[in-house]
């Protein structure tokens, strides 16, 4: 009987305070709900995509911790979105296949090759120097080469060209700065490519050259190597963030 009266009385407490402090008797003004510590954090939900999914009618706001992510993810009213990235999420237009930076930054590839066979070249074999290498370059090289080829043949189209013209709206947002991966980076797409998808077992090009070559990747073994750029290989189009 005490403890039911000791409970009725700290429900009335609650009730009739605007505000309720844990660790504080002063919580802040803008806060209906204010926990201090500084020695114990704050221990959301915690559960797994599929239960996730499973909750009914989950309201904007709601938020979890995703122990499949290992993120934290609010629901906006129409998704979950999380605090940060991962490899395999659907997001800015594509699938997620690399992050950096504890998830802020990575590479996301399109969800379908924008070619099933293209030369690199645009009908004249030239070194435009697109010669960069790593996480970024790529970028940069298809600029390079798709600067340099276009004046070759003002209507043709080509690998750095037909990912350059790429764009996508996901979600209401257009996105259109994609590019022709770099070697690199066509290997870390290589190795996610289950979970991205869509992929054929034929040879990808990639945007970084070597004097009157370029590099392209085996889908079927990995094997990376130089090829004349006349050969039409498919394309994969990604893009960062």
């Amino acid at each position: 009987m005490k403890s039911l009266f000791l409970l009725f009385a700290l429900l009335t407490v609650l009730s009739l305070k605007a505000q309720v402090g844990v660790g504080t008797s002063t919580p802040h003004a803008s806060a209906q709900l204010e926990v201090s510590s500084t020695t114990k954090g704050y221990f959301p939900p915690r559960m797994t995509t599929v239960q996730r999914n499973a909750i009914t009618s989950p309201a904007a706001g709601l938020t979890i911790y995703n122990a499949t992510s290992n993120a934290f993810e609010c629901y906006n009213g129409t998704a979950w979105y999380s605090t940060v990235h991962y490899v395999g999420e659907s997001y800015g237009g594509g699938i997620v296949f690399y992050v950096y930076d504890n998830g802020q930054h990575g590479l996301i590839a399109a969800t379908s090759d924008q070619s099933a066979g293209i030369a690199w070249s645009n009908g004249v074999l030239k070194i435009t120097g697109a010669s960069g290498d790593g996480i970024g370059a790529g970028e940069m090289n298809t600029t390079i080469a798709v600067t340099a080829q276009m004046p070759d043949v003002p209507y043709g189209n080509f690998a750095p060209k037909v990912c350059s013209d790429y764009s996508v709206t996901f979600n209401g947002v257009l996105y259109g700065d994609w590019y022709l991966p770099s070697s690199h980076e066509l290997n870390l797409l290589y190795a996610q490519r289950t979970i991205v998808g869509g992929f054929t077992t034929n040879r990808y090009w990639s945007s970084t050259e070597f004097d009157d070559f370029s590099y392209r990747m085996d889908f079927s073994n990995g094997f990376s190597g130089l090829a004349g750029r006349t050969n039409t290989y498919n394309v994969r189009a990604i893009r960062s963030f």
